[in-house]
């Protein structure tokens, strides 16, 4: 029985969309850019899959026999935050316009927040780095007890809470509280996340208690498509939040990428007839977000080292696909999501690899798949399992 991996590198983007203008990312280009300020990239396992194949990237040759078919991915949804483009990869076009708040969220929605969660004030309210923001406002934040409220580029509402002061259950609580009697329509936000830190004044860190309370996908997506066929899914990390776990039979959560290959490398040898979906987020989190293309070449290697290994794993039968759900381009001055590209590797042992050029829609994954296991279905997207 055949298995189809799908490996999600949160962030890692490949150049600005048309219309980057739109969103402040005229020039982003995270493989590209990153690779350039480091004098290239060591990555000697994606390069023989295609990688290099699809942009110049310093440090990558082009393979002459890529084992991949390589390509990249064009987003048509509207915006650049990882529930627009996993949503997009599962076989949507996301029409919805979000709700973004650049300047802080308005005064009657925080009185709202402090009303129904109990809580008896907020700090922050404003755009910022997680990193940043815990750094500012801890030593207040352990003072009153107060959350630190803060959102981004993207459309999230994000708790902040040294778990000594407000214990994680009681931050679950009020982010559950926050996502369904809070953001009411016409609100329409992506993710209320919660982001747990812990330490002492000069060294608060995040750890990885991080929860994601999301929406449902406005339609059907390639996991509703396999379950109700009954195909089994397994979705390994942030997946599970971002499709707020419609569609999902087996559910794996992790903290780290070296969880999720190690999710990625069990489920290769124990599940079959199955649709294996990971997303690795250390890129975006920990790398893009802080503007550390240092940090992000390491995590890359990582990834690139495990690669080597896991294909080794698959046979005839199976199929891989790794792409990304938007840039984070370390480089640029913004420590926000970028509008980009996404490239796009698609392996099965023993095909010749092929250029697949510019993918319309990152909906062309759910297509694919779809195609992979012979499932009706009505997603968005062109196949390029045959070409």
């Amino acid at each position: 029985m055949k298995n189809c991996f799908i490996i999600i590198l949160d962030g890692v983007g490949i150049g600005e969309l048309s219309d980057a203008s739109k969103y402040g990312d005229e020039g982003s280009n995270t493989l590209v850019n990153m690779a350039d300020a480091l004098g290239g990239l060591n990555l000697p396992n994606l390069e023989r899959l295609g990688l290099g194949n699809i942009e110049n990237i310093s440090g990558l040759k082009p393979s002459v026999k890529p084992l991949s078919s390589f390509g990249k991915m064009n987003e048509i949804s509207n915006g650049k935050d990882s529930t627009t483009g996993h949503w997009e990869i599962g076989g949507l076009e996301v029409t919805t316009d979000f709700s973004y708040f650049p300047s802080g969220f308005p005064a009657e929605l925080i009185e709202k927040f402090i009303s129904l969660t109990g809580c008896e004030g907020v700090l922050g309210n404003k755009a910022a780095s997680g990193t940043e923001i815990i750094k500012e406002l801890g030593d207040e934040h352990v003072r009153t007890g107060y959350p630190i409220v803060y959102t981004s580029a993207d459309s999230v509402f994000q708790i902040a809470a040294h778990e000594e002061i407000i214990p994680l259950e009681r931050l679950y609580e009020i982010c559950r509280i926050t996502r369904e009697k809070v953001l009411t329509p016409p609100l329409i936000l992506g993710r209320v996340i919660a982001r747990p830190f812990l330490g002492a004044s000069g060294n608060y860190k995040r750890t990885t208690n991080r929860k994601d309370f999301s929406l449902d996908p406005p339609g059907n997506t390639i996991l509703d498509v396999l379950n109700n066929a009954g195909i089994t899914t397994v979705a390994i990390g942030k997946i599970n939040d971002l499709y707020n776990y419609r569609g999902i039979k087996i559910r794996e959560k992790t903290k780290s990428n070296l969880e999720g290959c190690d999710k990625l490398s069990e489920y290769s040898a124990k599940t079959s007839g199955s649709l294996v979906y990971a997303n690795l987020v250390d890129f975006d989190v920990y790398y893009g977000h802080r503007n550390d293309p240092e940090g992000f070449a390491g995590a890359l290697k990582q990834f690139d080292d495990f690669i080597g290994d896991f294909i080794l794993r698959l046979d005839e039968n199976d199929c891989l696909i790794i792409t990304a759900d938007h840039g984070n381009d370390p480089t640029t001055p913004s420590t926000d999501h970028s509008r980009e590209y996404v490239p796009l590797l698609f392996y099965r042992k023993n095909k010749p690899g092929k250029n697949l050029g510019i993918r319309a829609t990152f909906a062309d994954v759910a297509k694919t798949v779809a195609d992979f296991f012979d499932v009706k279905n009505n997603l968005n997207g062109k196949s390029f399992l045959n070409e």
